[in-house]
């Protein structure tokens, strides 16, 4: 049996919306499925990250919003295993809190989501969730003046 290797970067833009002690959150469908993630995703070729945040939060919640802040870069790697194959895969997050101006909550049909809901930050501990939703929020309440994480 021959294994393969191969590479790939993903880019996305992802947005921490915060209101009264809730966070906006959108949940997985295929690989991950069921767990909660930060509003976001892939960047197109072509498209500003700003725009694909905005346009993303839109997809995913319904929800129309406006960037507040760049909050920071998370990088993360890992080998996902599919039959022979094994990519290493990068993925490069921008993170940027932004607040929601209109639109109605609502779920993605079709898409990468399936539900998107606020949730209490209390609740959090005990959802299932990327990593990310704790990375977007520990930037918003660090503000790193490299716009990353220590890995301490």
């Amino acid at each position: 049996m021959t294994v393969r290797r191969s590479a790939r970067l993903r880019v996305g833009a992802y947005a921490v919306c915060l209101r009264d002690g809730q966070v906006l959150l959108a949940r997985l469908t295929g690989r991950g499925a069921g767990r909660w993630t930060l509003p976001g995703g892939g960047i197109d070729h072509g498209e500003d990250p700003l725009d694909a945040v905005v346009r993303e939060v839109a997809e995913e919640t319904g929800h129309d919003v406006v960037v507040d802040a760049l909050l920071g870069v998370d990088s993360v790697r890992l080998d996902i295993v599919r039959d022979e194959n094994t990519v290493d895969h990068h993925a490069l997050r921008l993170v940027y809190a932004a607040t929601v101006t209109g639109g109605e909550l609502r779920s993605e049909v079709g898409g990468s989501t399936d539900a998107a809901a606020w949730v209490d930050l209390a609740e959090l501990p005990g959802l299932p969730r990327l990593t990310l939703v704790d990375v977007g929020l520990d930037l918003l309440r660090e503000r790193p003046r490299t716009g990353r994480l220590d890995p301490g």
